[in-house]
């Protein structure tokens, strides 16, 4: 099965220089703990629920920060006609629990969570990604920046 058949369609784009409050009402709103982050139609980021309270609060960072002093500027993505197997493998190694999803034109299309995956029958292959996920460390770690 392809990721487009079982991500997110609906996703809230949040502007860089909002702020954390406007994202945490948003991801609040949308019952999400992610939202891609653009500039002049282009992804330039992400930014989680675990961004605004380790990168931002537990750093000191008020709720009128904007978005881009905490956001994930390294973008991991995969395309919605790629294998939901290739894409988990690819979550576990990487460590992440939600991955924009993008078409071969690179525009944004969905998102992809474990919970999307889980849903549609994947939970075997999920576990397998999670524990690859919740590993100590790794490049995603929200202290490492």
């Amino acid at each position: 099965m392809k990721i487009g058949n079982c991500m997110t369609r609906s996703v809230k784009i949040a502007d860089p220089d909002h702020t954390l409050r406007e994202a945490a009402q948003a991801m609040a709103s949308l019952d999400a703990g992610v939202l891609p982050v653009a500039e002049n139609n282009r992804l330039i980021g992400m930014i989680t629920d675990r961004d605004i309270a380790v990168r931002g609060v537990a750093e000191g960072r008020g709720p009128d920060a904007k978005i881009r002093d905490v956001m994930t500027t390294e973008v991991k993505y995969c395309f919605e006609d790629e294998e939901i197997d290739h894409v988990l493998q690819n979550m576990g190694n990487i460590q992440v629990r939600r991955l924009p999803v993008l078409n071969r034109d690179k525009q944004l299309v969905g998102i992809v969570s474990l919970g999307d995956l889980v849903a549609n029958g994947e939970a075997g292959k999920a576990g397998e990604a999670l524990n690859g996920i919740s590993q100590h460390g790794g490049q995603h770690s929200q202290t490492a920046h």
